[in-house]
Parts: C-alpha cells; structure tokens; sequence
C-alpha cells in the first residue's frame, strides 16, 4: 500500500457519502440455534469480523414476517420479525452491538408491494367496498376477459392475477404472491411513512429500498407497454422472457408519480438525525431514472445494475457503467457502486470469465475489483463473501434449489441460489461452522471450505486482510474521504485510470488488468 500521508480537517460529507456497506443475507450468514437457516443472533455473533474488514455499514436483507416464498421480499409484516430469524428484542441487541462496534445499520425495505398474506391485501381482495379495498391495484378485466395491460412479471408469465371475489385483476411485478401496492392511495403512503418511522425510532441508520423502479403510482386506464426495438434473444431464460421484449419506463415502471414515495419517505427520514435512503433500481435508462430518485428532496442515492451484468463485463464495459454514472453524478455521493448482491451470480465467477482470466487469478481479480469499487464517488455496496473471492455455486442438485426463478428454469437457468449458499467460517467445522443442523436450507459448498471466513481472517496473506488493509489506507486519503470528484476515465486496453480530487489532495488511481495491481500516486 502506497505509504501518503496528509495533514487533514474532519471530513465535510456525511457518512454515507463514502461508506463502504457490507450486505448481509441473513437466511445463509450464521445460524445461532441448529435450524439450518441464519438468524438475527448469528448475525450479531459475526459482528466483529465485519468490523475487522474496516467497513462503515451493515445492510441486512429481509427479516420481516414472511410466508418466504421470495425469502423475504413477501413481507407479510413490516413491524415484526420472522421467527426462524429471531425476535424484535434480538434485532434491538443487534443493532446495539453494531453501534458500539462503530457500524451504521441499513435495513432492507420492499416498498412497491408485500406479500399476498398481509393483512393489507387479506381485507383488499374481500370486497370492492372495504378500508383497503385501493389499497392495492384492481383493475376491471378487458370486454374479452382478458387483463387490461400487455405488462409482464420479472418471473414470467402476466403481471396481472385474477381475483374472483372482486371479479377484477390485480397487479404484480414479480410473484403473484407478491400484490403491487397503490401508491397513488395516500394512505399507503402514509403506512409505509408509519413503517419508516418504526425503525427509524429504533435506531436503524438507514434503508435499502427494494426495487423502487417497480413502485406502481399510476391509476388506471393503465397504457401498455411499447415494444422495445432492440430486444436480442440471450443464451439465459431471464434474457428468452417475452418480459425483455417490451419496454417498460413511465408505463409499468419508473411512473414519474412514484417520486410522491420517494419525496414523502425523505420527509420521515429528515425528522431524524443523519439518516440514509438508498433505493435500488432498473431500467430503461437506469442513470436517468437515478437522477430523477435522487433530485432534491428525494432519496439521498440510488444503485442500478449496471455493473451487475448477469455474465460480467469486460473492460470496456465496466469503463462504460461506470462513466456514464460519473457524468451524472460527478461532485456529489447520490450514487453507490456495486459489483455483487444476492440477485446475480457471484463477482468472481462472472468477472473472472468475461475479463478472460484464469482461474488462479481469481482472488487478484476479485481484490482490484473491490478496490476499484471503494475508490469510485458515492458509496459501495460489497456482497457477503466478496472479500473472500467466493466462486458461485453452480452444482446445486435440483431437489435443493430454493428459489422460485431457479426452480422454473433449471437446469438450464439455476436462479439466485447459486450466489446465496451458507457462509463458511471453520473449514474443518461441520457445515463449514454455519449451522451445527443436519441439513441446511441450501447446502453449504465445499468448494468454499478452502476460503472459511475466519480462517482466512487469521491468514495474513488472505484477500480479506489485503481488503482491510486497504480500507484502513483508504479512511486516510483525502481524496477519497473529503470529496466526491473525480477526473475521466482514461487508460489502455487493460487499464482503468482517473484521479479522485479533494483541495487537500489528488490522488492517481490506476487499476491494471494484465498484472491484477492497483497503483496510488499523489500529483
């Protein structure tokens, strides 16, 4: 690490503007007591070794009550937890063991829909006269039968579901378990004002906000969507969907009257101190859809998956992602960086294929990726074991898969489990030190044995102590830390150069893909 050192004030931006968040999937991180599922008090245990990577922030995936059928994303009660995930009084011992370790905790809120065993939609599809009979979207079928729209489920198949006890259709972007709300209804926006303020008074830092892009605030007649031009067949299921053949923003996503969400959960989170809303989007222009999320007033940033491509990107197409996002976003921290969550194949799976490497280079490559991640503007977000260089899992028998796209398609297409198998903490330790059960909820890989977490947080020469020495380099630097700004990309074919540019320092970031090095000078 380039020794630079710097006579520095306190840093202007708020945390968020440049925290390293570490997502956690608490379904597969630790299981406290031998139900072969992760939970709250797991979680907790582990605390310590994610403080010991020098991150800033936690972001725990769905633990709110759920029928699970989307592991969460179906939530059935925003205010209460899961019970194979523990207790709002473990939530509470969570986050105080969080904050004495100096970490924010970000909770991962599903605000465009719940599940259909919420009580929300329970009373909705009785009647067409009930409290929440608009709670949801009920739309009257076509004179033929039919529904009203041509719109189509992430999942497959149409977005909209009959109801028979209201003779009408209701919408839904992904499951048809998982009912849109009707955000042009004021009291749904007030309920999901109430949730925020819920925890928010509990302590948590900040959300993650699921999907907003698929935030439904249109009432009907609903318009359909239009045809998308450039539409090529892919070798994957999700790319073969009639779902990629439409396009999709101001129609069934990206609704501009969705800001009133937007613009009514920022003032909740402004009633309170130094609170962060991150949402997550897509679309057909991601980064004008970011900007419009993160206008004044709104969400204080957004991500998009433009470098999550499910087959990774090449060098060209990472400088792409990422320099479009810059002339954005450029001088402000309204956008956070990833390369991995729980929806895409794992990084150094992906990468490792589409920059052409050998499998040996696995761990180089995954190490410059997360230091070219943490040295862009904005924040990042880096995926449970990520800093070990974890493969993806592609050998999952079919009677183990859990995930409903997976389900669908295997084997040809095998979901999102393949990236959401158990951590691994003692490679000599049943189930790698997950779970002392018989049998986990998806099987724990052998293939990460080799690469336990704690193992390797003992190993010096291990990729997660070359990860939080360089985090701690990082909080050093300037440039980094003071400013968001930041020059062009330029470079070779194999290189990604810029500088990062504070008034105390500019900083020359340059990230070699021939020799897997990352190079620091002060100019």
């Amino acid at each position: 690490m380039p020794n630079i050192t710097s006579n520095t004030t306190a840093a202007a931006l708020k945390w968020w503007e440049t925290a390293v968040i570490y997502q956690i999937y608490p379904r597969s991180y630790q299981d406290s007591n031998g139900d072969g599922i992760g939970d709250l008090p797991g979680i907790t245990a582990r605390l310590d070794y994610i403080a010991g990577l020098g991150v800033d922030a936690i972001w725990i995936s769905p633990f709110f009550k759920s029928p699970q059928k989307d592991f969460g994303y179906d939530v059935a009660d925003y205010r209460d937890i899961q019970p194979e995930y523990g207790s709002l009084a473990d939530f509470d011992a969570l986050l105080a063991r969080a904050h004495a370790l100096g970490l924010k905790v970000m909770i991962d809120i599903v605000p465009a829909h719940c599940s259909d065993q919420h009580a929300w939609f329970q009373e909705s599809r009785q009647s067409r006269d009930n409290p929440k009979a608009d709670w949801f979207h009920w739309v009257d079928p076509q004179p033929d039968g039919t529904p009203p729209t041509n719109w189509l489920s992430f999942f497959g198949g149409p977005a909209w579901s009959w109801e028979p006890r209201r003779q009408q259709y209701y919408l839904h972007n992904f499951l048809s378990s998982q009912p849109n709300l009707n955000h042009a209804n004021p009291a749904v926006l007030q309920a999901l004002a109430d949730v925020a303020a819920f925890w928010f008074e509990r302590g948590v830092d900040g959300f993650r906000l699921d999907a907003v892009h698929t935030i439904n605030a249109d009432r009907a007649p609903y318009q359909d969507n239009r045809a998308n031009p450039d539409f090529v067949p892919g070798v994957l299921p999700q790319q073969q969907q009639p779902f990629f053949r439409q396009l999709h923003d101001s129609a069934q996503l990206n609704q501009p009257n969705i800001q009133q969400f937007s613009t009514a959960f920022r003032a909740v989170a402004d009633r309170y101190s130094d609170r962060f809303l991150m949402g997550e989007l897509h679309g057909d222009d991601p980064v004008a859809a970011s900007q419009a999320f993160t206008a004044p007033g709104r969400l204080h940033a957004t991500y998009n998956f433009n470098l999550l491509a499910w087959d990774g990107l090449d060098i060209d197409g990472i400088k792409d992602a990422i320099s479009q996002a810059i002339a954005a976003f450029n001088g402000t921290g309204r956008l956070s960086f990833a390369f991995s969550n729980h929806d895409v194949p794992r990084c150094a799976t992906r990468q490792l294929k589409a920059l052409g490497l050998a499998t040996e280079q696995q761990q180089a490559m995954q190490l410059l990726l997360l230091q070219l991640e943490t040295c862009l503007i904005g924040s990042s977000c880096i995926y449970q074991g990520e800093e070990l260089a974890l493969q993806d899992v592609r050998d999952i028998p079919n009677e183990h898969m859990q995930d409903p796209w997976g389900i669908e398609f295997a084997p040809t297409f095998m979901g999102r489990d393949t990236c959401r198998t158990p951590m691994v903490w003692r490679g000599d330790a049943p189930n790698g030190g997950f779970s002392d059960a018989t049998s986990t909820w998806l099987p724990v890989a052998k293939a990460h044995l080799a690469r336990a977490a704690l193992d390797e947080a003992e190993r010096p020469d291990s990729i997660y102590n070359a990860f939080a020495a360089f985090l701690r380099w990082r909080k050093q630097q300037p440039a980094l830390m003071q400013a968001n700004q930041m020059s062009a990309l330029r470079g070779g074919a194999t290189q990604i150069i810029f500088e990062r540019i504070a008034p105390q320092q500019t900083l020359r970031c340059c990230f070699d893909f021939a020799t897997l090095s990352a190079t620091f000078e002060e100019v």
